[in-house]
């Protein structure tokens, strides 16, 4: 803990529990990323050419 968090009564608990809501928040922005790609994926599968003139 610095000293000057010390000075304004800041707790390490505080600081913990914003650093737990961080790990939690950068899990869920992997996950909608990893979601995002797949829907990609899916729409370039899907609306490709079935059928291709001959």
């Amino acid at each position: 803990m610095k000293i000057a968090d010390r000075e304004d009564g800041v707790k390490s608990g505080a600081v913990s529990d914003d650093a737990a809501k961080l790990r939690e928040a950068n899990k869920r922005i992997r996950l909608l990323e990893q979601e995002a790609e797949v829907m990609r994926r899916a729409v370039a599968y899907l609306s490709r050419d079935i059928n291709p003139k001959k």
